[in-house]
């Protein structure tokens, strides 16, 4: 009998350890993070997950209430409350949080502790959802990329064909009336003809949202990329009275990309951060990693502007969107589109303090 207890002990005892060993392992989790809390809606304990996503010391959090520590993140509106303690539970709550530019999208789930029926504490799991969304948002602007790029590749040459017929008959005009010295006339001639080269501009890059040209993707680093386009970028800046910051990393292992086609991404979105400083500021090249990201490097180009209004934010790489007066709207449809070919994705993140475009670059292979 005693020989059985023993073995019971023993038994309850490796079940005790791997138990202990799944809550440390689960406090570490990357994915999802966990807060515990007791029936005084006290900290218990916290994953690594949530203090580095909150930008908060675990040795600050434990033994205090969370209301307490709500005020020093702070989070406003609260995305619970002490009601848990009392049953209501909830699930997918959805909770936005800022940190650094970089926007996140949690989803939580509250549940209580109980023993013999009795409230002990409660637990909230917060799940980060951010890229899951942003892959979602992809898919759907990849979409629509898709569906314009068939109607431009039915389209464009349809249109192009006519406009070269017109624009060679116009050209022949304006001879004819340069040989009779009809000055007046040729004016009008020669915006006609300045219109249907914006016309031939647009259905040019219209072309590129149905099939951009070939791509060759080498390994490079993507460093000699930004200084090829720096001397460009720097004298559009010296035209606006803006300042160039450029921080580059060494380091970084290289990218496979097509060079020129990463050059007319860097270019178009330093040439719009350049344009949003009207009357001058700062434009901020900077090469970076992130923990997070442990297979790419980014590229993060921001601005000193006003920044762009929440409800435009949304709809800046939609084809044909633009706040330009002469702007087609097509230029970061254009550069999401070479960006997505070569396997890496593009954000945009913004506030009254300015704008911030992330390039994020896959590695090379064996890199």
């Amino acid at each position: 009998m005693l020989a059985e207890d023993d073995s019971a002990a023993s038994n309850q005892l490796k079940r005790e350890r791997f138990f202990q060993k799944f809550a440390q392992r689960f406090l570490n989790f990357e994915g999802i993070g966990v807060l515990l809390l007791d029936r005084e809606f006290r900290v218990v304990e916290i994953s690594e997950m949530i203090c580095t996503l909150f930008g908060c010391n675990r040795d600050d959090i434990i033994d205090k209430t969370i209301e307490e520590c709500f005020e020093m993140l702070p989070l406003h509106p609260r995305p619970f409350d002490r009601s848990l303690l009392e049953g209501e539970v909830f699930r997918n709550r959805e909770l936005n949080w800022k940190r650094d530019k970089i926007s996140f999208k949690l989803m939580l789930d509250g549940e209580v502790l109980q023993d013999n029926g009795a409230v002990t504490g409660a637990f909230i799991l917060f799940r980060d959802v951010s890229h899951l969304l942003a892959l979602e948002e992809q898919i759907r602007r990849s979409d629509r990329l898709k569906t314009i790029g068939q109607i431009a590749a039915g389209t464009a040459h349809e249109i192009r064909n006519p406009l070269t017929a017109i624009k060679g008959f116009m050209q022949l005009l304006n001879k004819t009336l340069l040989e009779r010295s009809m000055s007046k006339e040729q004016e009008f001639v020669g915006i006609v003809l300045s219109e249907i080269d914006r016309v031939n501009e647009l259905v040019s890059e219209f072309l590129l949202l149905s099939k951009p040209k070939e791509i060759k993707q080498v390994p490079m680093r993507i460093g000699r990329v930004l200084q090829e386009i720096l001397p460009m970028i720097r004298n559009e800046a010296l035209l606006h009275k803006v300042t160039v910051l450029y921080y580059p990393k060494p380091e970084l292992p290289p990218i496979l990309a097509d060079k020129e086609l990463l050059k007319q991404v860097f270019l178009n979105l330093g040439k719009n951060a350049i344009e949003a400083m009207d009357g001058g500021g700062t434009l901020i090249i900077r090469e970076c990693i992130y923990p997070h990201e442990s297979d790419k490097i980014a590229v993060e180009i921001s601005d000193t502007g006003p920044g762009i209004a929440a409800d435009v934010l949304e709809k800046v790489f939609d084809p044909f969107f633009t706040t330009k007066p002469q702007g087609t709207g097509l230029g970061l449809s254009v550069c999401q589109r070479i960006v997505h070919d070569l396997g890496g994705r593009i954000e945009v993140v913004s506030d009254e303090a300015g704008s911030q475009f992330t390039v994020w670059m896959p590695y090379a292979a064996g890199q």
